[in-house]
């Protein structure tokens, strides 16, 4: 076997713990098969904030030399395997540093595996992710992102189903035999084996096509050579408010062109400008200055500044003026209020069948009640073992 790499994409804080735990249990599995290996983070400098993309990667080889000159290069580029905790970052990552937006596979090798864990059909999973110019496998875990909150780990079995389907899906990483060996001494649970077993039966694969996928285009920024960076560490200032907005009695703050915050979310607003009684909470209470006020005096959520925490919506006063909808279910960062003004009986259509969404989908995190995520995962435990626990 040549040295394997896998790389865990998941959202800062929320499930920390939970990508830990996978890369830990697949070198615990390769080392059942007197092989070696080694687990690491990527962005562990910098906060881990609410829903910011992250990495931790598990690199397998048959032993201590080849490891060494497997990780000689900086960048794991070329991994074997994008195990992805949260379908809604197929869209794409803004990793950090200056890259910009990158493709969720981007570090994957050709003919690689992309791995996700959605409740989406293949298809649609395929749409949110930017086509390559050439093959790669998609395989999906059915099962909803798991979240808890901070560094708290939700244990709804979703790292045993995660390695059982990684066994299915690249064997030539790890086993299932040596996997169930290493989750017997790690953490001693018949139980996660049996998931573990499950999904590895259940996973389903599909080829996706060069060229097949989203053909939205991501954005990236001209980096400086050494030699003309100034001298010190300096971060140029952004202009308070932006004059050259063209609106007559608006307002828009200034943001910095080059840091978006949009791949950090999992849900965005959806505003129904017709019921907003401009109390001004939304506008005063974002974290990170969203709003646009219009000309009328209503609020215009910018997308490309929102990280989507819910706080908007939890302040509102007015029932179903905001509400939160799962990024899946939009394609570009439209300004609403435009739309709304082009044609407020089209934009109240739209916005009634998203909001209809939001508020019959599933949380993946937000201002939940003491007890929910518990109640959740004893379901989600029940709905994978069925009678046979």
């Amino acid at each position: 076997m040549a040295t394997a790499s896998v790389e865990v994409v998941y959202r800062g804080i929320y499930q920390k713990s939970l990508a830990q735990r996978i890369v830990r249990a697949i070198v615990l599995a390769a080392r059942k098969e007197n092989k070696t290996g080694i687990t690491f983070g990527r962005y562990g400098d910098s906060p881990e904030r609410n829903g910011v993309p992250a990495k931790q990667f598990a690199v397998v080889a048959n032993d201590q030399q080849e490891l060494e000159a497997f990780l000689a290069r900086y960048e794991p580029d070329n991994n074997d395997v994008t195990i992805v905790l949260d379908d809604t970052l197929c869209k794409g990552v803004e990793s950090w540093a200056w890259y910009g937006l990158q493709p969720i596979t981007k570090l994957l090798k050709r003919g690689g595996i992309l791995l996700v864990a959605s409740l989406l059909e293949a298809s649609e999973i395929i749409d949110m992710v930017h086509a390559r110019d050439d093959e790669y496998t998609l395989a999906v875990v059915k099962n909803a992102a798991s979240f808890s909150g901070l560094w708290v780990y939700k244990d709804d079995h979703t790292e045993a189903r995660f390695l059982g389907a990684l066994t299915k899906v690249a064997p030539h990483v790890v086993t299932l035999d040596s996997a169930e060996q290493a989750m017997k001494d790690e953490w001693g649970d018949e139980l996660k084996n049996k998931s573990a077993r499950l999904s590895h039966d259940r996973v389903r694969t599909q080829t996706v096509e060069a060229g097949e996928g989203s053909t939205a285009e991501t954005y990236s920024f001209e980096l400086l050579d050494w030699q003309e960076m100034r001298e010190g560490v300096t971060i140029p200032g952004i202009p308070v408010r932006d004059e050259n907005t063209g609106w007559s009695g608006g307002y828009r703050p200034g943001r910095n062109e080059y840091f978006k915050k949009f791949s950090t979310r999992s849900m965005r607003p959806v505003v129904d400008f017709d019921k907003c009684i401009k109390c001004t909470l939304c506008w005063l209470q974002c974290p990170d200055s969203v709003f646009d006020v219009t000309p009328e005096g209503l609020y215009d959520p910018n997308m490309n500044a929102c990280c989507g925490c819910g706080v908007c919506e939890a302040v509102c006063p007015v029932e179903d003026c905001i509400v939160m909808v799962r990024e899946d279910q939009f394609e570009d960062n439209a300004s609403q209020y435009e739309e709304w003004k082009k044609n407020k009986d089209s934009y109240k259509q739209w916005a009634d069948e998203k909001m209809a969404y939001g508020k019959g989908q599933t949380r993946s995190h937000g201002y939940m009640r003491r007890g929910v995520y518990q109640a959740e995962s004893a379901d989600i435990i029940q709905e994978v073992l069925g009678d046979n626990r």
